[in-house]
Protein backbone atom coordinates (compact mmCIF):
# COMPACT_ATOMS: atom_id res chain seq x y z
CA UNK A 1 0.00 0.00 0.00
CA UNK A 2 1.46 3.34 -1.10
CA UNK A 3 2.27 5.74 1.70
CA UNK A 4 -0.31 8.74 1.94
CA UNK A 5 0.63 12.03 2.85
CA UNK A 6 -1.05 15.35 3.99
CA UNK A 7 -0.02 17.60 1.14
CA UNK A 8 -0.05 21.64 1.90
CA UNK A 9 -0.64 22.98 -1.39
CA UNK A 10 2.16 25.63 -0.37
CA UNK A 11 5.20 26.09 -2.84
CA UNK A 12 9.20 26.40 -2.38
CA UNK A 13 9.91 29.70 -1.77
CA UNK A 14 10.93 31.37 -5.50
CA UNK A 15 13.75 33.38 -3.22
CA UNK A 16 15.32 29.62 -2.55
CA UNK A 17 14.96 29.18 -6.16
CA UNK A 18 16.70 31.54 -7.52
CA UNK A 19 19.87 30.97 -4.89
CA UNK A 20 20.34 27.47 -6.29
CA UNK A 21 20.24 28.91 -10.05
CA UNK A 22 22.91 31.63 -9.07
CA UNK A 23 24.62 28.86 -7.42
CA UNK A 24 24.77 26.53 -10.34
CA UNK A 25 25.59 29.38 -12.42
CA UNK A 26 28.44 30.57 -10.71
CA UNK A 27 29.68 27.06 -10.13
CA UNK A 28 29.67 26.56 -14.12
CA UNK A 29 30.93 29.71 -15.44
CA UNK A 30 33.47 30.72 -12.63
CA UNK A 31 32.16 34.16 -12.27
CA UNK A 32 30.67 35.86 -9.07
CA UNK A 33 27.13 37.04 -8.81
CA UNK A 34 25.78 39.53 -6.79
CA UNK A 35 23.37 37.60 -4.60
CA UNK A 36 20.54 40.44 -3.99
CA UNK A 37 18.32 37.63 -4.43
CA UNK A 38 18.14 36.92 -0.45
CA UNK A 39 17.36 38.78 2.56
CA UNK A 40 20.67 38.86 4.33
CA UNK A 41 22.87 41.90 5.18
CA UNK A 42 25.67 41.01 3.95
CA UNK A 43 28.10 44.68 4.41
CA UNK A 44 30.07 42.80 7.06
CA UNK A 45 29.30 39.60 8.93
CA UNK A 46 29.32 40.62 13.22
CA UNK A 47 32.53 39.95 14.88
CA UNK A 48 31.65 38.00 17.88
CA UNK A 49 35.31 36.49 18.18
CA UNK A 50 35.90 38.47 21.63
CA UNK A 51 32.08 37.65 22.75
CA UNK A 52 32.40 33.67 21.75
CA UNK A 53 35.37 33.38 24.48
CA UNK A 54 33.60 34.46 27.38
CA UNK A 55 30.82 31.95 26.92
CA UNK A 56 31.34 28.35 28.66
CA UNK A 57 30.39 25.44 26.57
CA UNK A 58 31.09 22.95 29.15
CA UNK A 59 28.18 23.83 31.01
CA UNK A 60 25.00 23.09 32.09
CA UNK A 61 23.07 25.72 30.53
CA UNK A 62 25.14 25.33 27.12
CA UNK A 63 24.31 21.49 27.17
CA UNK A 64 21.32 20.59 28.80
CA UNK A 65 18.04 21.48 27.58
CA UNK A 66 17.01 25.42 27.70
CA UNK A 67 13.68 26.35 29.86
CA UNK A 68 10.67 26.30 27.10
CA UNK A 69 10.09 30.07 27.30
CA UNK A 70 13.92 30.84 26.53
CA UNK A 71 16.19 31.85 29.68
CA UNK A 72 15.11 34.05 31.80
CA UNK A 73 18.49 36.44 31.33
CA UNK A 74 17.95 36.49 27.82
CA UNK A 75 14.43 37.40 28.34
CA UNK A 76 14.68 40.01 30.66
CA UNK A 77 17.57 41.42 28.70
CA UNK A 78 15.02 42.00 25.97
CA UNK A 79 12.37 43.63 28.01
CA UNK A 80 15.34 45.91 29.02
CA UNK A 81 17.12 46.63 25.12
CA UNK A 82 13.64 46.86 23.28
CA UNK A 83 10.97 47.55 25.55
CA UNK A 84 13.25 49.89 27.87
CA UNK A 85 13.02 47.81 30.73
CA UNK A 86 8.78 48.88 30.68
CA UNK A 87 7.52 45.14 30.03
CA UNK A 88 7.74 41.98 32.07
CA UNK A 89 10.04 38.79 30.90
CA UNK A 90 6.95 36.64 31.29
CA UNK A 91 5.34 38.48 28.43
CA UNK A 92 8.52 37.41 26.01
CA UNK A 93 8.90 33.91 24.53
CA UNK A 94 12.08 33.10 22.79
CA UNK A 95 11.44 30.81 19.38
CA UNK A 96 13.63 29.64 16.53
CA UNK A 97 13.79 32.79 14.37
CA UNK A 98 11.37 34.90 12.98
CA UNK A 99 9.60 32.48 10.72
CA UNK A 100 8.96 30.47 13.57
CA UNK A 101 7.72 33.08 15.83
CA UNK A 102 5.00 34.09 13.24
CA UNK A 103 3.91 30.32 12.41
CA UNK A 104 3.09 29.64 15.81
CA UNK A 105 0.89 32.67 15.97
CA UNK A 106 -1.31 32.11 12.65
CA UNK A 107 -1.80 28.57 13.89
CA UNK A 108 -3.10 29.71 17.45
CA UNK A 109 -4.57 32.94 16.94
CA UNK A 110 -8.14 32.33 16.07
CA UNK A 111 -8.59 34.21 13.07
CA UNK A 112 -10.28 34.03 9.56
CA UNK A 113 -8.26 35.92 8.03
CA UNK A 114 -5.10 37.78 8.05
CA UNK A 115 -4.74 41.11 6.29
CA UNK A 116 -1.45 41.58 4.01
CA UNK A 117 -0.19 44.44 2.47
CA UNK A 118 -0.85 44.37 -1.47
CA UNK A 119 2.89 43.57 -1.80
CA UNK A 120 4.27 40.66 1.34
CA UNK A 121 7.10 38.94 1.63
CA UNK A 122 5.91 35.55 0.15
CA UNK A 123 6.85 33.19 3.09
CA UNK A 124 3.69 34.75 4.63
CA UNK A 125 1.18 33.84 2.45
CA UNK A 126 2.48 30.21 2.27
CA UNK A 127 2.79 30.10 5.66
CA UNK A 128 -1.04 30.86 5.51
CA UNK A 129 -1.84 28.22 3.39
CA UNK A 130 -0.03 25.56 5.23
CA UNK A 131 -2.18 26.54 8.37
CA UNK A 132 -5.37 26.66 6.81
CA UNK A 133 -5.92 30.28 7.60
CA UNK A 134 -7.72 32.74 4.76
CA UNK A 135 -5.69 36.16 3.37
CA UNK A 136 -6.83 39.37 1.77
CA UNK A 137 -5.04 42.45 1.16
CA UNK A 138 -4.53 46.23 2.01
CA UNK A 139 -3.24 48.87 -0.95
CA UNK A 140 -1.93 50.92 2.16
CA UNK A 141 -1.84 51.40 5.87
CA UNK A 142 -4.09 54.59 5.70
CA UNK A 143 -6.64 52.62 3.66
CA UNK A 144 -7.14 50.21 6.83
CA UNK A 145 -9.00 53.40 8.63
CA UNK A 146 -12.33 52.60 6.39
CA UNK A 147 -11.91 49.11 6.48
CA UNK A 148 -12.79 48.53 10.38
CA UNK A 149 -15.68 46.40 10.29
CA UNK A 150 -14.44 44.39 8.11
CA UNK A 151 -11.21 44.01 9.60
CA UNK A 152 -12.85 42.81 13.32
CA UNK A 153 -12.17 39.37 13.98
CA UNK A 154 -8.80 38.75 12.24
CA UNK A 155 -5.66 40.01 12.35
CA UNK A 156 -3.82 42.53 10.13
CA UNK A 157 0.08 42.16 9.77
CA UNK A 158 2.45 45.04 9.39
CA UNK A 159 6.13 44.69 8.52
CA UNK A 160 7.92 48.19 9.33
CA UNK A 161 10.22 48.62 7.15
CA UNK A 162 8.63 46.04 5.09
CA UNK A 163 9.38 43.28 2.69
CA UNK A 164 9.52 43.40 -0.61
CA UNK A 165 9.67 47.06 -0.75
CA UNK A 166 11.86 48.40 1.91
CA UNK A 167 9.03 51.55 2.79
CA UNK A 168 9.39 52.97 5.96
CA UNK A 169 5.97 54.51 7.41
CA UNK A 170 6.23 57.65 9.69
CA UNK A 171 6.17 56.43 13.63
CA UNK A 172 3.75 58.70 15.22
CA UNK A 173 1.40 57.66 12.39
CA UNK A 174 1.77 53.95 12.29
CA UNK A 175 1.41 53.85 16.32
CA UNK A 176 -1.68 55.70 16.01
CA UNK A 177 -3.24 53.54 13.15
CA UNK A 178 -1.75 50.48 15.39
CA UNK A 179 -3.94 51.99 18.14
CA UNK A 180 -6.99 52.22 16.40
CA UNK A 181 -7.08 48.58 15.42
CA UNK A 182 -6.48 47.43 18.32
CA UNK A 183 -8.85 49.23 20.54
CA UNK A 184 -11.78 48.44 17.74
CA UNK A 185 -10.92 44.35 18.11
CA UNK A 186 -8.11 44.59 15.33
CA UNK A 187 -5.42 41.94 16.26
CA UNK A 188 -2.38 42.88 15.08
CA UNK A 189 1.10 40.77 13.94
CA UNK A 190 3.89 43.89 14.28
CA UNK A 191 6.28 41.64 12.45
CA UNK A 192 9.75 43.79 12.09
CA UNK A 193 12.95 42.21 11.94
CA UNK A 194 14.84 45.16 9.83
CA UNK A 195 13.98 47.67 12.31
CA UNK A 196 16.74 47.49 15.09
CA UNK A 197 19.25 47.72 12.33
CA UNK A 198 18.04 51.47 11.91
CA UNK A 199 17.42 52.47 15.75
CA UNK A 200 19.27 51.95 18.79
CA UNK A 201 18.39 50.64 22.11
CA UNK A 202 16.53 53.92 23.19
CA UNK A 203 14.25 53.45 20.45
CA UNK A 204 10.46 53.73 22.49
CA UNK A 205 8.54 52.12 19.69
CA UNK A 206 8.06 48.87 21.29
CA UNK A 207 7.46 50.30 24.55
CA UNK A 208 4.80 52.40 22.90
CA UNK A 209 2.90 49.30 21.54
CA UNK A 210 3.04 47.79 24.78
CA UNK A 211 -0.05 49.82 25.73
CA UNK A 212 -2.17 47.54 23.36
CA UNK A 213 -3.52 44.96 23.82
CA UNK A 214 -4.06 43.35 20.94
CA UNK A 215 -0.78 43.86 19.58
CA UNK A 216 1.34 40.68 18.92
CA UNK A 217 4.98 41.49 18.03
CA UNK A 218 7.45 38.96 16.57
CA UNK A 219 11.14 39.94 16.21
CA UNK A 220 14.17 38.03 14.99
CA UNK A 221 17.82 38.67 15.66
CA UNK A 222 18.59 37.15 11.96
CA UNK A 223 18.57 40.86 10.54
CA UNK A 224 19.68 43.43 13.56
CA UNK A 225 22.97 41.53 14.55
CA UNK A 226 23.13 39.27 11.11
CA UNK A 227 22.86 35.98 13.04
CA UNK A 228 20.66 34.27 10.85
CA UNK A 229 22.65 31.26 11.01
CA UNK A 230 21.52 30.87 14.62
CA UNK A 231 17.77 30.92 14.00
CA UNK A 232 16.77 33.06 16.93
CA UNK A 233 13.82 35.20 17.56
CA UNK A 234 11.00 36.02 20.49
CA UNK A 235 7.54 36.93 20.42
CA UNK A 236 5.96 39.20 22.96
CA UNK A 237 2.40 39.56 23.68
CA UNK A 238 0.60 40.77 26.81
CA UNK A 239 -2.39 38.23 26.57
CA UNK A 240 -1.70 35.56 29.43
CA UNK A 241 -3.87 33.05 27.82
CA UNK A 242 -1.93 33.54 24.48
CA UNK A 243 1.32 32.57 26.32
CA UNK A 244 0.54 30.37 27.72
CA UNK A 245 -0.86 27.89 24.85
CA UNK A 246 2.28 29.40 22.71
CA UNK A 247 4.63 27.81 25.69
CA UNK A 248 3.08 24.68 25.24
CA UNK A 249 2.98 24.51 21.11
CA UNK A 250 6.82 25.47 21.42
CA UNK A 251 7.53 23.26 24.08
CA UNK A 252 5.95 20.30 21.89
CA UNK A 253 7.31 21.53 18.55
CA UNK A 254 10.70 22.34 19.85
CA UNK A 255 11.69 21.34 23.43
CA UNK A 256 13.62 24.15 23.67
CA UNK A 257 15.52 26.84 21.72
CA UNK A 258 19.12 26.09 21.01
CA UNK A 259 20.98 27.06 24.46
CA UNK A 260 24.29 28.53 22.26
CA UNK A 261 22.35 30.77 20.14
CA UNK A 262 20.35 32.23 23.25
CA UNK A 263 23.93 32.77 25.41
CA UNK A 264 25.10 34.25 22.24
CA UNK A 265 22.48 37.23 21.60
CA UNK A 266 22.20 37.33 25.86
CA UNK A 267 25.87 38.67 25.53
CA UNK A 268 25.65 41.09 22.61
CA UNK A 269 22.87 42.46 24.39
CA UNK A 270 24.72 42.78 27.89
CA UNK A 271 27.86 42.69 28.05
CA UNK A 272 30.61 45.39 26.61
CA UNK A 273 32.20 43.17 23.81
CA UNK A 274 28.85 41.91 23.26
CA UNK A 275 27.45 45.80 22.63
CA UNK A 276 30.53 47.13 20.52
CA UNK A 277 30.21 44.12 18.12
CA UNK A 278 26.61 44.96 17.52
CA UNK A 279 26.78 48.17 17.51
CA UNK A 280 29.68 48.32 14.83
CA UNK A 281 27.56 45.51 13.07
CA UNK A 282 24.78 47.85 12.42
CA UNK A 283 26.54 50.99 11.82
CA UNK A 284 28.45 49.28 9.32
CA UNK A 285 25.13 47.95 7.87
CA UNK A 286 22.46 50.93 7.81
CA UNK A 287 25.87 53.15 6.52
CA UNK A 288 26.13 51.18 2.96
CA UNK A 289 22.94 50.32 3.21
CA UNK A 290 21.99 54.38 2.86
CA UNK A 291 24.96 54.61 0.37
CA UNK A 292 23.26 52.39 -1.85
CA UNK A 293 19.60 53.45 -1.61
CA UNK A 294 21.05 57.21 -2.81
CA UNK A 295 22.97 55.60 -5.33
CA UNK A 296 19.69 53.57 -6.77
CA UNK A 297 17.88 56.98 -6.50
CA UNK A 298 20.63 58.87 -8.58
CA UNK A 299 20.48 56.81 -11.30
CA UNK A 300 16.73 56.89 -11.36
CA UNK A 301 16.73 52.76 -10.73
CA UNK A 302 13.82 52.90 -7.65
CA UNK A 303 10.36 52.61 -8.71
CA UNK A 304 9.17 56.09 -7.03
CA UNK A 305 5.87 55.26 -6.83
CA UNK A 306 6.14 52.81 -4.17
CA UNK A 307 7.79 55.89 -1.80
CA UNK A 308 5.98 58.07 -2.19
CA UNK A 309 4.20 57.91 1.38
CA UNK A 310 6.65 56.38 2.67
CA UNK A 311 10.78 55.95 2.90
CA UNK A 312 12.76 53.55 1.15
CA UNK A 313 14.61 52.54 4.66
CA UNK A 314 14.25 49.03 4.70
CA UNK A 315 17.10 46.02 3.74
CA UNK A 316 15.26 45.78 0.10
CA UNK A 317 14.06 47.94 -2.32
CA UNK A 318 12.04 47.70 -5.37
CA UNK A 319 13.94 48.74 -9.19
CA UNK A 320 13.04 49.42 -12.35
CA UNK A 321 14.54 46.60 -13.72
CA UNK A 322 13.44 43.16 -14.33
CA UNK A 323 14.82 39.63 -13.06
CA UNK A 324 15.71 38.34 -16.02
CA UNK A 325 17.53 41.99 -17.32
CA UNK A 326 19.66 42.13 -13.82
CA UNK A 327 20.56 38.33 -14.36
CA UNK A 328 22.71 39.78 -17.41
CA UNK A 329 24.54 41.76 -15.65
CA UNK A 330 25.20 39.07 -13.00
CA UNK A 331 23.29 40.95 -9.98
CA UNK A 332 20.60 38.12 -8.80
CA UNK A 333 17.00 39.18 -7.86
CA UNK A 334 13.80 38.20 -7.38
CA UNK A 335 10.90 39.24 -9.86
CA UNK A 336 8.62 42.09 -7.87
CA UNK A 337 5.66 39.79 -9.16
CA UNK A 338 6.29 36.44 -6.50
CA UNK A 339 5.59 38.72 -3.87
CA UNK A 340 2.17 39.60 -4.61
CA UNK A 341 -1.10 38.28 -5.71
CA UNK A 342 -3.85 40.81 -7.86
CA UNK A 343 -0.54 42.98 -9.08
CA UNK A 344 1.18 40.07 -10.79
CA UNK A 345 1.12 41.85 -14.10
CA UNK A 346 2.27 45.27 -13.26
CA UNK A 347 5.43 43.78 -10.73
CA UNK A 348 6.75 41.90 -13.33
CA UNK A 349 8.27 45.00 -14.93
CA UNK A 350 10.46 45.15 -11.78
CA UNK A 351 12.30 43.40 -8.99
CA UNK A 352 13.18 43.11 -5.42
CA UNK A 353 16.65 43.57 -4.78
CA UNK A 354 18.44 43.50 -1.00
CA UNK A 355 20.74 46.37 -0.89
CA UNK A 356 22.49 45.51 2.34
CA UNK A 357 25.75 45.03 0.12
CA UNK A 358 29.07 46.60 0.67
CA UNK A 359 28.68 49.74 -1.25
CA UNK A 360 31.90 49.94 -3.58
CA UNK A 361 30.66 45.64 -4.44
CA UNK A 362 27.66 47.27 -5.19
CA UNK A 363 28.06 50.17 -7.52
CA UNK A 364 30.56 47.85 -9.02
CA UNK A 365 28.15 45.32 -10.80
CA UNK A 366 25.54 48.37 -11.06
CA UNK A 367 27.84 50.43 -12.81
CA UNK A 368 27.66 47.87 -15.70
CA UNK A 369 23.84 48.36 -15.97
CA UNK A 370 22.40 51.03 -18.73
Amino acid sequence: MTMKINKSGAALSKIVQVGAKLAKLSHTTGQEYLMLNRGVNAVVNINIEEVVQNLDFNSNEMQVYPPAQGFPKLREAINQQYFLGKSDQDNILITAGGMNALDIIVQTVNIDKLFLPIYYWGCYFQMLKIRGVGNAEYNCQEELYDRLDELKGNAVLICDPGNPLGEKYDDPQQLKLIKTLSDNGVVVFFDSPYRRIFFDNNDPYYAELLKLENVIITESFSKSVGLSGQRLGFIHSTNKELLEELQIRLMYCTNGINAFAQLLVHSLLTTPEGIKAAADFRNDTARDIALNIQYLRNRDLLVDKFYENAAPKGIFVAVKLTEQQLLEHKIGSVSLAFFTKSQKEEAEKYARICVSQPHDKFVRFFDNVK
